[in-house]
């Protein structure tokens, strides 16, 4: 796939996936009280998010597969200018319809976004080096999103905290910065990621829209033969939901506290910046969880603590103790995505491994949309803490879906087998043969080889993953 060399790989891929994030959170700290500002009420901020999570419900698994058969260099340069239209919409966005375009066009870049670039360094760094342990980049790049989303969320509260600049309020002067990142970003991709396709151009296009079906065919039939891998990507549907509560509700439950939505924006600013580092410290402690608990139990823990911190943030009624709460929030969400990416992606080998993120990407994003409206509407009917504390029993009630892949780790264990529970479709078996993929998974859930699984969600859905899902 590449001449570069598994150091100047994970270089490239960290630099663009810390690139990739850095508008993300100069939005997080501005993006609901932005639309508030221009006149919608929480009610309609709910329904314009829907807009995202039913795009990317009807994209998700045919760019998946699109990235898997054209490239995923083309699919991503498509997703970041894509990107970069819709913060240049935002900026000027005055009403419910133009919002609700802005969050379509954010559906169409989070569907086209989810997965490719993680896939281009797995592949990419199994290409120079078969034998190389890719779960350490990958581990990092817990860290960089960490870092890139609090070093936008403190420019974006500095930006905040300067005051409106002529005619462009306060809470405008992130986006365009965010709309300028974006550029650098869209210049650094073409420059650092290289990527042998076997064909290009017109042909290319016509072959990889055939083949995307059968590619998505191949990814929903693992989700019929493997019980683990139905289980973890059904975790999203309760993930996606309850993440609306930290996400989107926590800037108008600080507003409530501190009494003015302004200083809510500043302060959120180092306290985001605050948070990801402390979710940078999570994915760090990823290692030790493997170790001491293994990955289904440890990511099973983290949904139940998830829950705890959400309840705290409706519950405390002042400033200090809401922000510590998303404090250790994000501690948790950072230490969570690990987990559970790194159940996930040993379940799938490469011509499948986009695909099979963008089913995971796919159940989080509608419920992520179904979480803005039913929570947002709670809270205009009733308050902000009783919606958060809808959503923290939502978060808390998906770790049961850990047990498949629990007991599944257990039971290879007593066998002392590095077989695979379910291995690809049997039409891919020999390709996956030839490719050498690793499918066999060990005591604590990892794979039966050296090294830990340290693997970030692509969208911190990423994560928004990711990280957000909303940015």
């Amino acid at each position: 796939m590449s001449t570069l060399s598994v150091r100047q790989v994970r270089f490239r891929y960290l630099t663009l996936y810390g690139l990739r994030w850095l508008p993300s959170g100069l939005l997080m700290t501005v993006m609901i009280l932005l639309m508030q500002e221009r006149g919608l009420s929480l009610s309609q901020i709910g329904l314009v998010a829907t807009a995202q999570g039913l795009v990317v419900l009807a994209l998700e698994l045919p760019t998946g597969g699109f990235a898997d058969a054209l490239g995923r260099k083309p699919v991503l340069l498509a997703a970041w200018a894509v990107a970069l239209v819709s913060l240049a919409l935002m900026a000027v966005a005055d009403s419910f319809w133009m919002f609700f375009l802005v969050w379509a066009l954010q559906g169409v870049y989070r569907a086209l976004d989810s997965g490719p670039l993680e896939s281009w360094y797995v592949d990419a760094t199994l290409a120079a080096d078969p034998h190389a342990e890719y779960e350490r980049g990958l581990g990092w790049a817990g860290t960089v999103v960490g870092v890139a989303i609090g070093t936008g969320a403190l420019l974006g509260g500095g930006l905040v905290a300067l005051g409106p600049v002529g005619p462009v309020s306060a809470l405008t002067l992130p986006v365009l910065v965010a709309a300028v990142l974006q550029g650098v970003s869209i210049v650094a991709l073409l420059l650092l990621m290289t990527e042998q396709r076997h064909a290009s151009g017109p042909v290319a296009l016509r072959a990889s829209v055939v083949e995307a079906p059968r590619m998505v065919g191949q990814a929903l039939g693992l989700l019929r033969r493997n019980r683990v891998l139905l289980a973890l990507v059904s975790v999203e549907l309760f993930w996606g939901f309850g993440m609306v509560t930290f996400e989107s509700l926590l800037p108008v439950r600080l507003s409530e506290v501190v009494g003015d939505a302004d200083r809510a924006a500043t302060l959120l600013g180092p306290a985001g910046t605050a948070a990801w580092l402390a979710n940078a410290a999570g994915a760090a402690l990823t290692p030790l969880l493997l170790r001491r608990l293994g990955a289904a139990p440890a990511a099973a823990l983290m949904r139940v603590l998830q829950g705890v911190t959400v309840v705290a943030m409706g519950l405390l009624a002042g400033p200090v103790g809401v922000l510590i709460a998303y404090l250790a929030c994000y501690a948790v969400h950072g230490a969570s995505n690990p987990l559970h990416m790194g159940l996930l992606h040993r379940q799938v080998d490469g011509p499948y491994r986009t695909s099979v993120l963008s089913l995971n990407s796919m159940m989080g994003q509608p419920a992520g949309a179904l979480g803005a409206v039913v929570l947002t509407a709670l809270a205009d009917a009733t308050s902000v803490g009783t919606a958060m504390l809808v959503g923290a029993v939502m978060l808390a009630v998906a770790a049961p879906l850990y047990l498949p892949a629990w007991r599944a780790s257990r039971a290879a264990a007593r066998a002392g087998s590095a077989e695979p529970e379910v291995m690809a479709p049997a039409e891919a078996a020999p390709e996956a043969a030839r490719s050498g993929a690793v499918f066999a998974t060990g005591p604590d859930g990892s794979p039966a080889g050296p090294g830990p699984v340290v693997v970030p969600t692509s969208a911190p859905s990423a994560g928004a993953g990711a990280a957000g899902r909303s940015v």
